[in-house]
Order: structure tokens, then sequence, then C-alpha cells
């Protein structure tokens, strides 16, 4: 009797499109780079279609790959279904939280604010610099500063986040710039613009930069909702209109109405709306 494809090579398949080739997809899945390279082989030898190209810049999918992804996303997302639905059975399921730096920092800080020990769900922050993928379900539930487009995501404007320049105190003139392998954010941008001549000293993390600022080496731009109560900085200016961002909450528009998902969805908006 003919079979459809192997449900294990379909997820291997996903987790390569996803991630855009094999070691990241080899080590979120557990096995050997090389075991999924010859499972894909034989995966598209079995199906009779090229799903991959194969290049200096990793695995990147053919019209066939591109195609058979679309069909293993929904794969993927019914598979997150069923593990929420497992992990309500055993006790709180983690709800996946991607945000900025100093958010992500806020909300593990502040977590007392918006939950408590029993309720349904426990957060797992997935601090990123970078947008992780929510279609995808990478993370449930991602913290922005934009509007996001996506039409398959669920959006809500959830504020304002001023930035303000900081450091130990008004005699500090130097600046910290970001590192050559740092992530260059707004704030960094900002400083390598206005004052790129004044940097000292380089970091390629925002903490290591509050550290030194602290320290008097330098100034440094922070959101306000951080660096007003920061021990060891002053603020040294008003908000800086050109660096004020929007801040959004963003889920799946199908799992946002999952009841974990939408506890901390109604927790992390309400918290989001009241900080000053």
């Amino acid at each position: 009797m003919k079979t459809g494809p192997d449900w294990n090579d379909l997820a291997y398949f996903s987790a390569i499109a996803r991630t855009g080739g094999l070691m990241r997809a080899a080590e979120e899945l557990g096995v050997s780079a090389a075991t999924l390279s010859r499972r894909m082989k034989a995966f598209e030898a079995a199906l009779g279609r090229r799903l991959f190209l194969h290049g200096s810049e990793g695995y990147s999918l053919t019209a066939d790959g591109r195609a058979l992804a679309q069909q293993t996303r929904s794969m993927e997302d019914i598979a997150r279904q069923i593990d929420i639905w497992q992990g309500q059975a055993a006790g709180p399921v983690c709800v996946r939280i991607s945000a900025g730096t100093w958010t992500a920092f806020d909300l593990a800080e502040r977590l007392s604010d918006y939950w408590r020990p029993d309720a349904p769900w426990v957060p797992e922050f997935m601090y990123c610099d970078l947008d992780l993928d929510i279609a995808r379900r990478e993370v449930d539930i991602g913290i922005r500063n934009r509007r996001p487009e996506q039409p398959w995501v669920a959006r809500q404007q959830i504020g304002w986040v001023d930035y303000a320049v900081y450091s130990a105190d008004e005699g500090v003139q130097g600046w910290i710039g970001p590192s050559w392998d740092a992530v260059i954010t707004p704030s960094t941008r900002w400083i390598q613009k206005h004052h790129g001549d004044e940097i000292v000293t380089k970091v390629n993390s925002s903490h290591l930069a509050c550290a030194l600022a602290r320290a008097g080496v330098g100034r440094v731009v922070l959101p306000v909702f951080v660096g007003d109560r920061m021990p060891g900085l002053a603020r040294l200016s008003d908000p800086i209109e050109a660096l004020r961002s929007e801040q959004w909450l963003v889920s799946h528009h199908e799992g946002r109405n999952q009841p974990p998902i939408r506890a901390a969805l109604d927790a992390i908006g309400g918290y989001l709306k009241r900080r000053p």
C-alpha cells in the first residue's frame, strides 16, 4: 500500500526551511548535521522533487520547497497546539515571549507586577534584538517597536517608548558606542550619528554599556523606563524625539485564543500600559 511522506522527514524539512541551514536545524532537532543531510537527500529522492538549493549562504528553497514549506508551517502550528494541550494537563504552560534587551529585562525584573505562581502560564523569555518568527511559532508573543504588517499576526499598540541620555554625572563628556559585532539599534545609531567623534570606548552589549556608564566612563542612551530607575545614573536630557518609538504587542491570530497565551497577553499588555 502506498504511503505518504514520513512525518519525521516532514519535520526535518520544516526545521531546515525555517532556520535556513543544517547546523541550526540539527541543533534544534537534536540530530547530527550529517544525518539531517542524508535524510533530506533521501526525502528529495522519494518525492521526486528538488526542495533545496545548496549554496554558501545555506539551504535556500526551490519553488517546490517553498510550496511544501507553506504546508509544513501548518504542521508546526498544530504541533505547537498539541504541546500546549499536553502541557495544560501537566500544569502551567510555558509561553515564549520575545522582546528587545531592555523590555525583556524590565519584564523579567518586574515579573511579580503581572504574574503569579498560580497563573495558567509561565513566561519563557527569549531576548532578541531581531524579530523572531511568530508565524512559524518560534515565539508565542512578541513585543515590537513598529507595527507588524503580516496578515497572520494579531496586534495591538500598547504605548510608546521614550529615550534619553544618561551618565554617572553631568561632568562625564565622552560616549559609549557599539563595537563592530554589536547589533545596531536606533539608539546606538543615534550615538554614532550625533556623537561619533566623542566615543571613548565601545561594547557589544547594552548591559555592559550601562555598567561602564555607571562607572563614569561615558554617556549612554537608554529607554526612560530603565534609565530613570537605574541606580548610579542621572538623566542628562529630555526625551529624544527622534528615538520615540511605538510599542506593539503581537501574537499569531490563531494562537492568541489559546487560554495560556490569552492570559499572558492580557497580563503583559496590562502591565506595559500601566508602566510609566
